[in-house]
C-alpha cells in the first residue's frame, strides 16, 4: 500500500538541522480496496499511509513490537492533531 525510499540528508534548514529527503509511494488501488475492506473513508486512510511512510523518512520503523508501539503511537498522535480517527481500532 505505501513504500518508502530514503535518500538521507539533502541539506540543512535554517537552524542548521540535516534534512531528510525521500518519497513516499501510495499505491491508490490497493489503498482504496483496504479502505473498503476495513470500512473507513479513503481519506482517512490516504492520510494514515502518507503519515506512515512520512515516519518511515524520519526513521520509525515497526519491526519489532517495541518499535510498532512507538511507530503507531505516533501516527495516532499526528493523525488526532487532524481530527481523523485511530486507524488501529476497528
Amino acid at each position: 500500500n505505501v513504500l518508502t525510499f530514503e535518500y538521507g540528508e539533502i541539506g540543512h534548514d535554517e537552524s542548521g538541522r540535516g534534512v531528510l529527503g525521500g518519497d513516499v509511494v501510495i499505491c491508490a488501488p490497493v489503498v482504496e480496496r483496504e479502505a473498503r475492506e476495513q470500512n473507513k473513508p479513503p481519506k482517512h486512510h490516504y492520510a494514515h499511509l502518507t503519515i506512515h511512510g512520512v515516519l518511515h523518512l524520519q526513521g520509525y520503523d515497526h519491526i519489532d513490537p517495541a518499535e510498532a508501539d512507538i511507530m503507531e503511537s505516533r501516527e495516532i498522535a499526528i493523525l488526532k492533531q487532524f481530527h481523523l480517527p485511530n486507524p488501529y481500532l476497528s
